[in-house]
């Protein structure tokens, strides 16, 4: 018998329940997506008082921090920033590099934070760099090895390493979370201590780091979530069979 809204093993479709965790992943990230462009755009209009931008923030705190070898670059995007540890450069996007906005020297600040971490070998960066190779793979390759596994007669064996595989890209993504969330306490710190911002603008730019932190606790809720989905199709197959 045949029923609507999902698609079986073999045997047709039929309503899966289970949906209701990617579409939740997804409102979840939506709401991130929207919360870090409104805050953004607020504080982005709001002009630090030291004038200083992001890309001579972001000079000043390496240099207040004896780092020589790290390059501050220009790259196009909005909120594409991020630091290279491969190049040693950091690169700040259109929104960031000349704005001397309270948003933009906060964002700058996060990604010299990261140098710090890099420097200093902080251990949940240096997991996840070497996370990378395998999240890589656990994202492109998980769910093709489920879905060749159901097209090979439902095959339990391929259809677990999937899932195990895919589980790697949701295990660097909780990882990342500490990573990120502790670059942003070390900005609002060297801001502060350096006095490129003060007063309530220091508040300022603890929303808008706050704001961008929910982007990163929302991939990883959706990304367990769509885990936990797998495991709930796929994980008692065994069992079933």
């Amino acid at each position: 018998m045949m029923m609507p809204y999902g698609y079986g093993y073999g045997y047709g479709f039929y309503y899966d329940p289970t949906y209701i965790l990617i579409l939740i992943g997804l409102a979840l990230s939506l709401l991130a997506s929207a919360k870090v462009n409104s805050t953004y755009a607020k504080y982005s209009r709001v002009r630090s008082m030291t004038g200083m931008t992001g890309r001579e923030a972001a000079e000043r705190i390496l240099y207040q921090a004896g780092i020589r070898d790290v390059r501050v670059e220009h790259i196009r995007g909005s909120l594409t920033d991020h630091y290279d540890p491969s190049s040693r450069t950091v690169r700040l996007s259109d929104a960031t590099y000349d704005s001397p906005s309270v948003a933009a020297v906060g964002v700058a600040a996060h990604e010299c934070g990261h140098v710090l971490q890099h420097y200093q070998g902080y251990v949940p960066l240096k997991l996840r760099t070497a996370l990378v190779p395998a999240a890589n793979i656990g994202s492109r390759l998980g769910l093709p090895l489920i879905l060749i596994g159901m097209l090979l007669g439902a095959n339990s064996t391929l259809v677990t390493i999937g899932i195990w595989v895919f589980s790697l890209a949701v295990l660097f993504q909780v990882v990342t979370l500490p990573v990120e969330f502790n670059a942003s306490h070390r900005a609002v710190q060297l801001l502060e201590r350096q006095g490129i911002l003060a007063g309530e603008e220091v508040g300022q730019c603890r929303k808008v780091l706050s704001a961008a932190a929910l982007t990163y606790v929302a991939a990883a809720a959706a990304s367990i979530l769509q885990l936990l989905r797998l495991i709930l199709l796929f994980g008692g197959r065994d069992r079933r069979d």
